[in-house]
């Protein structure tokens, strides 16, 4: 059976119009409960068909017991958590079931509410809204507090009558929202060790397995992509998540290892680098010099030399 196509929302009014709202209170922003959602009679949104949305969504949500899916990633909300959206990200799963219990918010913001501000820009370097769903953010009681009443000031802000100074005090609030998000994540990286080092182990062992087997040279140097799929992590989450822990991007860490693996066969062969560089998935030998020379500051021969 063909899967059906998403449906695309260009405009948040539509999206309160899909969930038998009423219209929001402001063309560009709006913050929904999630009682709300499930008070209304004409909610049309099959969630399993999936959702293309034009504008960022943001959601804070707990006690829902059906899975959803983000891009190719699952998760189950018992636990509750922070997520972030942007556009054009595909949102598909299962709709609201009569076991839930769902508490928290749904913020809208469409991209022109930030026209003219500083955080039009900025909001792009926010790597956690290309996280995927079981990268959400889990915030503890202080933070939860903290983030709810963040709410609360654009709430008040929303429910207002739009004058010269509303995109500003909401566009401020959602940028110390972002920010402590960014925060927390961090504080995520670290006290989440166990999970993370996990991560990094399979890093350490996926890096060793590929510079070790025989096929290397016809497959080429191992990408960021193929690392990150491999691990079923985001690009962004595991970019985020070595910076924290070793200060170092994923490039870093591949090219790390590709130069150890150097090392060792210039070290404990006869071979020509020529015959390394290709070894080691280079199809240019001269690529490979620059790049050894580059992070070790010596010549492939030169590093020969001083090794003998």
């Amino acid at each position: 059976m063909p899967t059906r196509k998403p449906i695309r929302l260009k405009t948040i009014t539509e999206a309160h119009q899909l969930s038998g709202l009423a219209n929001p209170e402001h063309p560009l922003i709006s913050i929904v409960d999630y009682t709300d959602l499930q008070s209304s009679t004409s909610n049309n949104v099959d969630i399993n068909q999936g959702l293309l949305l034009d504008f960022y969504y943001i959601t804070l949500k707990k006690g829902f017991k059906n899975k959803l899916y983000y891009g190719q990633q699952t998760y189950d909300f018992d636990e509750g958590m922070l997520y972030f959206v942007a556009p054009n990200q595909l949102i598909r799963g299962a709709g609201a079931s009569p076991e839930d219990d769902l508490s928290g918010w749904i913020l809208l913001v469409h991209p022109d509410l930030l026209w003219g501000t500083s955080l039009a820009s900025k909001i792009k370097n926010y790597e956690f809204f290309n996280y995927a769903i079981n990268e959400a953010l889990f915030l503890s009681d202080k933070e939860r507090t903290i983030i709810n009443d963040i709410i609360k000031h654009i709430r008040i802000e929303y429910f207002s009558n739009i004058d010269r100074f509303s995109q500003d005090i909401i566009v401020s609030h959602l940028e110390t929202l972002l920010t402590y998000a960014e925060r927390f994540y961090q504080r995520q990286f670290i006290t989440r060790k166990i999970n993370n080092h996990q991560i990094l182990a399979r890093l350490e062992e996926l890096l060793s397995d590929y510079f070790n087997d025989e096929e290397l040279s016809t497959k080429g140097l191992p990408t960021v992509q193929y690392i990150s799929k491999s691990l079923h992590i985001s690009q962004s989450y595991l970019r985020g998540l070595l910076k924290s822990l070793t200060g170092q991007t994923t490039q870093q860490l591949i090219h790390e290892k590709l130069i150890d693996k150097a090392k060792e066969k210039l070290s404990t062969t006869e071979l020509t680098v020529s015959e390394i560089a290709y070894e080691l998935g280079f199809e240019h030998s001269q690529s490979f010099n620059k790049l050894f020379k580059a992070k070790t500051n010596q010549s492939p021969l030169e590093f020969r030399a001083s090794f003998n």
